[in-house]
């Protein structure tokens, strides 16, 4: 008779395992909570204003396990800018890779630019970015990383979609990367500096986004559309 290959565990190893699932349970909430009291309290005060004790209280845990988690505040403060920019890049990026196969160029850049608008300027996005402006000095690796994944990495996605789309005759270019720029920057430059330089965080007017989106792909198929007059 051939043994059955299931061994039943003993009481004491099951509650051991169960309180391991526990303990870890535990430490991600332990986790998310000072990553969200981190977050508020830099955006609220600056790098240099936030102090590690304010954290661990407003998380509602100890200094030693702020520390257990993040070996310094510059790690936390780090890791904090690299998630929220991921965090806001990750869906962009998805459906500028979605659009290499669209079947109505127009109707899926103006979706793009609305979403990809509303996505940027939201406030504590807006807020994240100029606290990495002005720890920029202090932190450049940090300002590298939020332009390499947040506008740097939609431009290289943008670029390599515009050039499968060109090659399906939807768009006429001969530098994808410019044009994956110039796109990008036709939709969020207005209203991105408005935000930035005038100190504005509250939530935006979706109507005024929806206005810079659209406007901004007119202008980018007047020049890169397959019907634009070429140039002499």
């Amino acid at each position: 008779m051939v043994a059955s290959p299931f061994v039943p565990q003993s009481p004491g190893a099951v509650a051991d395992a169960d309180a391991d699932a526990e303990e870890q349970r535990g430490a991600t909430r332990k986790r998310r909570a000072i990553i969200e009291a981190a977050t508020t309290a830099f955006l609220r005060s600056g790098y240099l204003g936030t102090s590690m004790d304010e954290i661990a209280a407003s998380a509602g845990v100890s200094k030693q396990t702020v520390y257990k988690h993040f070996a310094d505040k510059e790690r936390l403060f780090s890791e904090i800018v690299v998630a929220t920019v991921n965090e806001a890049s990750d869906p962009v990026h998805a459906e500028v890779r979605n659009l290499q196969d669209s079947g109505d160029i127009e109707a899926d850049l103006r979706d793009l630019a609305r979403r990809q608008l509303a996505l940027v300027m939201q406030p504590r996005i807006m807020q994240l970015r100029r606290l990495v402006i002005g720890e920029a000095t202090r932190f450049p690796e940090l300002g590298r990383t939020f332009h390499e994944q947040g506008p740097g990495r939609t431009i290289t996605a943008l670029a390599a979609t515009f050039e499968s789309l060109a090659a399906r005759g939807l768009l006429q270019l001969e530098d994808p990367l410019l044009a994956a720029a110039q796109f990008n920057w036709l939709i969020m430059s207005a209203p991105l500096n408005h935000a930035m330089l005038l100190g504005d965080d509250g939530p935006p007017d979706p109507a005024d986004l929806d206005k810079w989106a659209d406007g901004g792909v007119r202008t980018f198929l007047a020049a890169y559309g397959r019907h634009r007059t070429p140039a002499r």
